[in-house]
């Protein structure tokens, strides 16, 4: 397991946003994490980077207590692209891109040539080559979306944590980053954990649904043929039909009134 929950809880204040979460995560797989809004979705992608702390519980990571990492060798083995990236001042693409490369870089160092061709191999694989000399602050939020996507890849660790990745984006772009995100799983081994809204979109690339409701794990785990209407009704509150797509070969959800 690259990662280890052992009944982990986080509270911001008096209010619990995850409670008594117990489950593993296993490397060289793409899971998709579902649930309604405020189910703690987004807190478990900041505990698991090691930016929050669990209030309770302990998380292993690698089968170390994450918090026994130092945050510049965290860095090298996670990348997180959070949903709401905030930077006011005006970077261009390029150097925000380039920010992936701190981690692996000396202090204080120039950028070397390995830094460089691989913040263009990001910038070209997330097809943001257009917007290269563009300013950050100038983009609209599918287009910074992308770019903090490109900054993550460009990060090149064995873990990729991605928050709502598709959020404002086009359905092009929106499959585009899903494939970019499911080829480092197949190609190179990593470990994608990936909070989603879109169930079809999910099922579509993830090997693995973690549903959480209020906090806590509703299901984990959970392989794309093992979701039915019943799951989305307990979870969602709605009423739905789950059949297998014959073109794709994965199972599609409709919603019904």
């Amino acid at each position: 397991m690259v990662f280890e929950l052992d009944s982990v809880g986080f509270s911001y204040g008096e209010r619990h946003a995850v409670e008594g979460l117990s489950f593993g995560i296993q490397g060289g797989q793409f899971h998709a994490v579902m649930g309604p809004n405020g189910s703690g979705k987004t807190t478990l992608l900041d505990l698991l980077s090691g930016y929050l702390k669990p209030s309770s519980g302990r998380i292993l990571f690698e089968g170390k207590v994450l918090s026994g990492y130092r945050k510049r060798t965290l860095a090298r083995r996670i990348a997180l692209a959070p949903q709401n990236y905030k930077i006011d001042f005006p970077y261009t693409v390029e150097e925000v891109v380039g920010m992936g490369r701190y981690p692996h870089r000396p202090r204080f160092s120039q950028p070397s040539a390995e830094d460089g061709r691989i913040v263009q191999e990001a910038i070209d694989t997330c097809g943001v080559g257009h917007l290269s000399g563009r300013l950050i602050t100038e983009l609209s939020g599918g287009e910074k979306q992308r770019v903090v996507f490109a900054r993550a890849v460009a990060q090149d660790t064995p873990v990729l944590l991605l928050d709502e990745p598709c959020s404002g984006m086009d359905i092009k772009h929106s499959l585009a980053m899903m494939k970019v995100a499911s080829e480092r799983v197949r190609r190179q081994g990593a470990t994608v954990v990936a909070v989603m809204h879109d169930i079809n979109l999910s099922v579509r690339f993830a090997d693995n649904l973690i549903f959480m409701k209020n906090g806590r794990l509703m299901e984990g785990n959970l392989s794309k043929e093992g979701l039915d209407s019943g799951i989305i009704k307990s979870i969602f509150e709605v009423d739905s039909i789950v059949a297998q797509e014959k073109n794709l070969n994965v199972p599609q959800v409709v919603f019904l009134r």
